[in-house]
């Protein structure tokens, strides 16, 4: 709202941000976007708005309760799947440290996200979202939807980690990721205790249509026109996809469904 204001006042003042959590100062904070919730749309009201400088103070990061702190780590595993193996490399090495949240390793992860999504942002081609598939908001198109449906009530950073292991079973079912990759992807995400399945995935509309896959075309509308999502062809790499196999994202569904009830 402050961001959204300050680029709306005068035709813009100068913002400075300060991301007190994980999830900010890895990933949103670094961004030059400022959304609000509006007419139970995520991110309906918004602008484009580079900020003057951002702060990453890390007494800020250490001072969060520390669910939060380590929840904020889906964006950093993002990151790395979509932009830097070698990253990730360090991150499932780390794994357990992560988990713990140890100071001088979360600083670490944290650092090289910011820088990550910030070299994104400024060196690649699309700053203001015109016409790429922003790979930054990889497993995004459900994890939006999914905190839509839940009326705000899931974080961000849980539903994307949902929705990451959502696409990232697709991309093994489509032939695009080996199935060694996506498992080493997932077994990071549950050693650091993130969500890899959710019930709202499952949930359905009153005609039975599954819900979720709302989710698609409203990030379609979100980017003006075309669908364009990214989905993985290796750890650090992906490709564009412009369509998506519905039955198969369902056959997707069901198979992470069942796998979270064997583990209950």
């Amino acid at each position: 709202v402050a961001g959204f204001a300050a680029a709306t006042a005068h035709r813009g003042i100068r913002l400075l941000r300060v991301p007190t959590t994980t999830l900010s100062q890895a990933d949103s904070g670094v961004g030059v976007k400022n959304g609000i919730n509006f007419m139970g749309q995520k991110n309906y009201l918004g602008t484009f708005a580079v900020p003057w400088a951002t702060l990453n103070d890390f007494l800020f990061l250490h001072s969060q309760p520390f669910s939060l702190k380590r929840a904020g780590l889906a964006e950093v595993v993002k990151v790395a799947v979509v932009k830097d193996a070698v990253f990730f490399d360090w991150l499932e090495e780390h794994a357990g440290a992560l988990a713990a949240c140890r100071p001088d390793i979360l600083e670490h992860a944290v650092e090289r996200s910011a820088l990550l999504h910030a070299e994104h942002i400024a060196r690649g081609g699309d700053a203001f979202e015109m016409g790429s598939s922003r790979p930054l908001d990889f497993g995004h198109w459900a994890a939006h939807y999914m905190e839509t449906m839940s009326g705000y009530t899931l974080g961000h950073a849980e539903a994307v980690s949902v929705g990451m292991c959502l696409d990232i079973l697709y991309s093994v079912k489509k032939g695009w990721l080996s199935s060694r990759q996506a498992e080493r992807i997932i077994a990071v995400l549950k050693a650091l205790e993130l969500p890899v399945f959710h019930p709202l995935l499952t949930r359905r509309t009153k005609d039975g249509a599954c819900e979720i896959l709302k989710g698609l075309e409203a990030f379609r509308e979100h980017l003006g026109g075309q669908l364009t999502v990214l989905m993985l062809t290796g750890i650090g790499k992906g490709m564009d996809v412009h369509e998506i196999d519905a039955a198969l994202m369902e056959e997707c569904i069901r198979e992470m469904q069942a796998q979270a009830a064997s583990l209950e």
